[in-house]
């Protein structure tokens, strides 16, 4: 009983970190450590064969997330890098 209990609050945990991960890649700062998280412990929960299901739906909307956070932080980075963020050429 008690592997079952530790299985399940590792899947919930995924789902959750993953739904957050849809709101949370507009800031890469936090969208990669929430998926990423999100992501370890969808695993886990995957391997403890309880609510497997949810573990799957968390990893599959941690990458997506994860994925997204990727693309958002490597268009900052770009932007950046060739002088085109406007963001803070006002303040000075």
């Amino acid at each position: 009983m008690e592997n079952q209990t530790s299985g399940s609050w590792k899947s919930t945990t995924s789902f959750v970190l993953g739904l957050l991960s849809l709101g949370t890649w507009l800031l890469p700062i936090c969208g990669a450590p929430v998926t990423i998280a999100g992501l370890v412990f969808g695993i886990l929960g995957i391997n403890a064969n309880t609510k497997r299901g949810t573990a799957i739906a968390g990893v599959i909307l941690c990458s997506i997330g994860f994925l997204l956070t990727l693309a958002n932080a490597a268009v900052g980075a770009y932007l950046g890098a060739t002088g085109q963020l406007q963001l803070l050429n006002g303040i000075k």
